[in-house]
């Protein structure tokens, strides 16, 4: 996955050190189908995901994001889950503690593709059931995003 350059200049400051990221995920619905990829990095079944830029509102950084990875275009209709993921170390000793926003999205038009490397192939599966080989965390996510309530989900604070 390549590494946004605002992150790689906070790196040379920071070194390996934790570093705080905002990222989201867009859970992409369809007809009853979900928008999802391979990531090219570990091979693992994801809705869209990515990292805020700098100034960018979260939800266009999911739209953004879902143009970018599978080539469509999308609106985010709602914060689905505001969560801390446990910190993440990469292979080169890089920490970073991602909060990620999970974002309910609704497909507007264009065929997915892996438009830009981050995934192997891009493709609709059924919403109900998930995949199987979706992991807990993303299963999380997507469950989160396809709940009837429209309040979002958050840990802590009580």
């Amino acid at each position: 996955m390549p590494t946004p350059d605002f992150v790689l200049e906070l790196r040379r400051f920071v070194g390996t050190r934790p570093l705080p990221l905002v990222g989201v995920t867009a859970v992409v619905e369809h007809e009853g189908m979900l928008l999802l990829g391979r990531r090219s990095d570990n091979g693992a079944l994801t809705p869209v995901t990515g990292i805020v830029d700098p100034g960018e509102e979260p939800a266009d950084a999911a739209v953004r994001e879902a143009a970018e990875e599978a080539g469509v275009v999308i609106v985010a209709e709602r914060l689905a889950s505001v969560h801390q993921i446990p910190r993440v170390t990469y292979e080169n000793g890089d920490q970073s503690d991602y909060l990620d926003l999970t974002f309910r999205c609704r497909w507007i038009s264009g065929d997915p593709f892996p438009a830009d490397g981050e995934m192997t192939d891009v493709a609709w599966y059924p919403a109900d059931p998930l995949p199987a080989e979706i992991g807990p965390e993303m299963r999380r996510r997507i469950t989160a995003a396809l709940a009837p309530d429209a309040e979002a989900r958050f840990e802590g604070g009580r």
